[in-house]
């Protein structure tokens, strides 16, 4: 079976965009709507646009949550987030009070509208913290995650304050912006996430 990069795609997110910018990166890919396509997954990128709330019941209606779940905590599949898709790896979500998926330990907050324009609309500079190039990405966001252990923290960036814009733990990352709007930046980026998944095991990118 040729793996592929499985892009989820709930009619709520961007997940075309995502593919023809992994495609421009010369990668199999391909959009997944329904658990049993996971199989193919030689990682997951989850896209992210909308509410956290709506992204939640949505993979739960169509029972993508549980199968995420399985492949992301336990299969250890290589997975990105992007934008939402990095929010609702945390416990809770003030938007629509939305309970999520809780792979990592945290809460996403909004941003104070008295200290800055909500939402953040725009290039904004990412600093990593490990040998990942500092750059600058294209970000459409109102809430923002505090992950409870520091060293889930990946990227920060500035608005108004110092806040998460990227998230790793072993083979769960996520980024607050949007990579595949981001330009070359964006790509190097993802580029740099699919060589890092072909790293694992579970992953055998074709």
């Amino acid at each position: 079976m040729t793996r592929k990069i499985a892009i989820i795609d709930y009619k709520a997110g961007n997940a075309p965009s995502v593919l023809h910018a992994v495609r421009r990166l010369g990668k199999q890919a391909q959009l997944v709507t329904a658990p049993d396509e996971l199989q193919v997954a030689a990682c997951i990128i989850l896209p992210g646009v909308g509410s956290a709330g709506a992204t939640m019941d949505s993979l739960r209606e169509t029972g993508m949550a549980e199968a995420l779940t399985e492949y992301v905590t336990i299969r250890k599949t290589p997975f990105l987030g992007v934008c939402v898709g990095m929010q609702i790896l945390f416990e809770h979500s003030e938007e629509d009070d939305a309970a999520c998926f809780g792979w990592l330990k945290g809460q996403v907050k909004k941003f104070d509208s008295g200290m800055v324009r909500v939402p953040q609309m725009g290039w904004n500079k990412v600093r990593f913290a490990n040998e990942t190039p500092n750059g600058y990405f294209y970000f459409v966001n109102s809430y923002y995650a505090l992950p409870d252990n520091p060293d889930d923290i990946w990227g920060i960036a500035h608005y108004g304050e110092d806040f998460t814009a990227a998230v790793r733990r072993e083979n769960v990352f996520g980024v607050q912006f949007h990579i595949e709007k981001s330009g070359e930046t964006g790509l190097a980026l993802l580029n740099k996430f699919v060589s890092l998944a072909g790293q694992w095991e579970a992953c055998a990118i074709c």
